[in-house]
């Protein structure tokens, strides 16, 4: 049986409804009993009417795995919506362009945008990461797509057939440092603006976590859909997360410890992580969650059912199930003020002003911003010679050398890679292309723990932590959240950066940087 109008479209859009979903995995190959397993569950899922849609996941934990798109279509033929994790870590653009267009025809529409995890391992070694577009970049390409895509054409402008995609984001309220989790905010709006339709969190176990991306979400006016993850925890995987074994997934050392003692239980915990699943679909449902999304690793669909059934019974009673959830990380950041009385937070945001910074600033960001103001702002004086000069050495021989010395400076300073679209302006001064592992030129990705950065932890802070380390100390830390950075033009790639800027030949001519 086929599907027709989008259900969990209209589910999320019903105010009276509570959506439910289920992560499933379809696993590394194509014909093996992981694949079978996952149409067996998805059989069930369908059959049952309590689930509303499945998530098929797209090579989790940087490995291998069979196509989410191919087997989203295979799971929409048993009646049930599938939602496709759509990541940008595999592909460039006109990959990432010609995936959507497959999608689009096979009738598969919702989509969860992210990063996507690091890659780690694949045939003969490490690939190698293609992060072109970042998840901003591809809920913009979306968008356009569903209001019919115009690129040029030997005859003109060429205006496809709109799409009709429902596409999603992910946020993670979870992260330690004052940094990270504003990094995660500031970049939730630029989501939304850019066409996400709807938002899931990444995963955690604090109440007050849950509560406070809901309060900002409203402060914020960011009127779309929010859905809570809810995964059911063994203690094997808890240990993993709790060192970051998998990025952006967050158990604190007081939630590994009463884990372990579960599993001392006639039933290894089974009961225990059950219960806690459905408190914790009780709570998110009582505080006006929009949905949830269960996941967990070799999951019946018979767990899941009780978990729904449990967590419907527990719903009146919500308030009193918080202290369940109550695992801050020590010393972590919170966006409001907390409430003794419920255990959840104030609709007053933390004094961030007089926190101290979560990275150092180092005489370097000066030196950058002097020279910027002087001779890269409009109006200044040095701006206007710097851009009589470019225009009168692009194209002769000169500008060879000019490149050369150019490039020669920012390697020594910072790190260049001679992309010729330069976003140093957009993030403190901090390159993207060298310094962010996977490029990203809108905010961070969901995997810094503790402020480091996902691939390089205990050695490389995440960039934007030191980007907003380094404007906030000017006061312009929303500068973070004010433009959509494009993505790089690589036609520009191992030229002057500075020629193409005076020059209007990079991104800043597009966004007025």
């Amino acid at each position: 049986m086929s599907l027709g109008e989008n259900s969990f479209k209209n589910i999320l859009s019903d105010p009276e409804k509570f959506a439910v979903t289920w992560e499933l995995v379809p696993g590394r190959g194509a014909k093996e009993s992981a694949q079978e397993k996952t149409l067996s569950l998805a059989r069930q899922a369908s059959e049952s009417g309590i689930i509303n849609a499945l998530t098929l996941t797209d090579n989790p934990g940087g490995t291998p795995a069979m196509s989410a798109d191919f087997m989203a279509a295979e799971i929409r033929e048993l009646g049930i919506e599938p939602i496709v994790h759509f990541t940008c870590k595999d592909k460039n653009r006109n990959q990432t362009e010609s995936q959507l267009y497959a999608l689009n025809r096979a009738g598969v529409s919702n989509l969860l945008v992210m990063s996507g995890d690091y890659p780690v391992s694949g045939f003969q070694g490490r690939p190698a990461p293609v992060f072109d577009l970042d998840p901003i970049h591809t809920l913009q390409l979306i968008t356009e797509m569903n209001r019919g895509l115009e690129y040029p054409g030997i005859k003109g402008m060429v205006r496809q057939q709109p799409g009709d995609f429902f596409a999603g984001a992910v946020v993670s309220p979870f992260k330690a440092t004052e940094a990270e989790q504003m990094a995660q905010y500031f970049k939730l709006k630029k989501k939304i603006a850019a066409g996400a339709s709807f938002i899931i969190t990444q995963l955690g176990y604090d109440a007050r976590k849950f509560h406070e991306v809901m309060l900002f979400m409203k402060q914020n006016d960011l009127n779309v859909p929010l859905i809570g993850n809810i995964y059911i925890l063994p203690y094997g995987a808890a240990k993993m997360m709790n060192r970051n074994d998998l990025p952006g997934s967050v158990v604190t050392d007081k939630l590994l410890d009463e884990l372990d003692k579960e599993r001392s239980s006639p039933d290894k915990g089974e009961s225990a992580r059950l219960l806690r699943a459905a408190r914790m679909y009780a709570i998110l449902k009582g505080m006006g969650y929009k949905g949830v999304h269960i996941g967990g690793h070799n999951i019946k669909y018979e767990q899941v059912e009780k978990i729904i059934s449990q967590g419907e019974s527990l719903c009146s009673q919500w308030p009193d199930l918080i202290k369940y959830f109550d695992y801050p990380i020590p010393d972590g950041f919170y966006y409001f003020e907390r409430d003794q009385k419920t255990g959840l937070n104030l609709e007053t945001p933390t004094q961030r002003g007089n926190r101290p910074a979560d990275s150092t600033v180092s005489c370097m960001y000066g030196f950058s911003r002097f020279s910027h103001n002087i001779m890269f702002k409009p109006g200044e004086k040095l701006y206007g010679l710097m851009k009589k000069i470019s225009e009168k050495i692009s194209g002769t021989k000169m500008e060879d050398a000019f490149h050369k010395l150019e490039h020669l400076a920012k390697v020594v300073l910072f790190d260049c890679k001679d992309c010729g679209d330069c976003a140093l302006i957009d993030i403190a001064y901090l390159c993207p292309m060298s310094q962010c592992p996977k490029n990203q030129r809108n905010g961070a990705c969901g995997g810094s723990f503790q402020g480091w950065c996902e691939v390089y932890p205990g050695k490389k802070q995440c960039i934007y932590v030191r980007a907003y380390a380094r404007l906030k100390k000017y006061g312009e830390e929303t500068h973070l959240q004010n433009k959509i950075v494009p993505p790089c033009d690589w036609s520009l790639h191992q030229t002057s950066s500075w020629l193409n800027y005076y020059l209007g030949k990079d991104h800043t001519s597009q966004t007025g940087a």
